[in-house]
Parts: C-alpha cells; sequence; structure tokens
C-alpha cells in the first residue's frame, strides 16, 4: 500500500507540474505573440461569452461550470487510462489558457492582484480535482497491466478504483464551482 501511495503522489505532482509547464507557455505565448493572444483571448471571451452573459444568475454559473467541469472530469478519468497522456493534455491546456489569460490582462492593465483573486480562490480545487481524475485512470492502467486475476477482473477492478477518484474530484468540482460562482467574484471585485 504504502508504493501505491507513492505512486500517486509522484503522479499528482506530476500533473500540476504539467499544469504549471502550462502556464509558463501561456505567459511566453503571450509575450512573444501578444497578437496571437490577442486573437486567442478575444475567440475564448466570444465563446464562453455566448454561453454565460454577464447577467447571468449565480446559481446558472455554478451549474454550467459545474456540469462541463465535470465533463472534462469524466474525460480525465477515461482518458488517464491511455498512459495518462489524457488528463496530462487537459492540465497542460488549462494552464496555458490560465498563463495567456493572466499575462493577457495584466498587460492590458488589469491588476495582477485582481486577476489571480479571480483565478485562484476556486483553481486551488479545480486544477487537483482534474489531477485526482487523471490518477483514477492511471490506477485503472495499472490495475490492468499489473493486477491479479483474469484481465477481466483486472478491468473491472480497476474500473472501480477510477470511479471512487472520479467521485472525490465531483465532490471537489461540486465545491470548486460554488466557490466560483459565489465568492470569486465578490474576492475578486474587493480588490
Amino acid at each position: 500500500m504504502p508504493c501505491v501511495v507513492k505512486m500517486r503522489t509522484k503522479v499528482f505532482y506530476a500533473f500540476l507540474g504539467v499544469f504549471l509547464a502550462g502556464v509558463l507557455f501561456g505567459v511566453m505565448f503571450s509575450v512573444l505573440s501578444p497578437g496571437s493572444a490577442e486573437a486567442l483571448f478575444s475567440n475564448l471571451r466570444q465563446f464562453f461569452g455566448g454561453t454565460i452573459g454577464e447577467n447571468t444568475d449565480r446559481f446558472s454559473l455554478f451549474t454550467f461550470i459545474f456540469l462541463n467541469n465535470s465533463r472534462v472530469a469524466v474525460i480525465c478519468a477515461l482518458g488517464g487510462v491511455l498512459f495518462g497522456v489524457v488528463p496530462a493534455g487537459i492540465l497542460f491546456f488549462n494552464g496555458f489558457i490560465v498563463g495567456l489569460v493572466v499575462r493577457y490582462l495584466n498587460a492590458q492593465g488589469e491588476s495582477l492582484a485582481r486577476i489571480l483573486l479571480a483565478i485562484v480562490p476556486h483553481g486551488v480545487i479545480e486544477i487537483p480535482a482534474f489531477a485526482v481524475a487523471g490518477m483514477g485512470g492511471i490506477d485503472w492502467y495499472l490495475e490492468i497491466i499489473g493486477g491479479e486475476g483474469t484481465i477481466g477482473e483486472r478491468f473491472f477492478r480497476g474500473f472501480k478504483k477510477s470511479m471512487r477518484m472520479l467521485a472525490l474530484a465531483i465532490v471537489m468540482l461540486l465545491v470548486a464551482a460554488f466557490v466560483e460562482a459565489y465568492i470569486t467574484p465578490v474576492v475578486a471585485s474587493s480588490v
């Protein structure tokens, strides 16, 4: 059991490292290609603005965020069985977007403190939740290749492990969506 905990810890921190690498790449992209960063930011704003507008009530925002993030967590869990490539890609992409948005808004004159207050309160729960979901997929993969019993037994035992981790991730995402919809706007507007 201690070996499994040690492996999970390494995978968890590796996933967080991939997210941070994505943040760094997003910032670098925004610095090296401000025109492209502006176009991408504009596309993101248009995409999400069409889904959630300025006048969206908080419960609708909470529901949208939770359902969208839960969908991503399911993809992380199911994709984690592919050597962890899918959740790593999702975390890198999320990090890239965070880095791009932080740098772009800061370059437009927005206070770095305000930007971080709009991201960090829910992000410290949301990003680890995606990592937990991905770890579940990796547990599934490891059970399939190294577990005891027939391939069918290993497959279903690994699937159960993955679903337990996914359940934990979804609870974390429920809390993160609540924070993002109800708490983050108040905290960010205080600066």
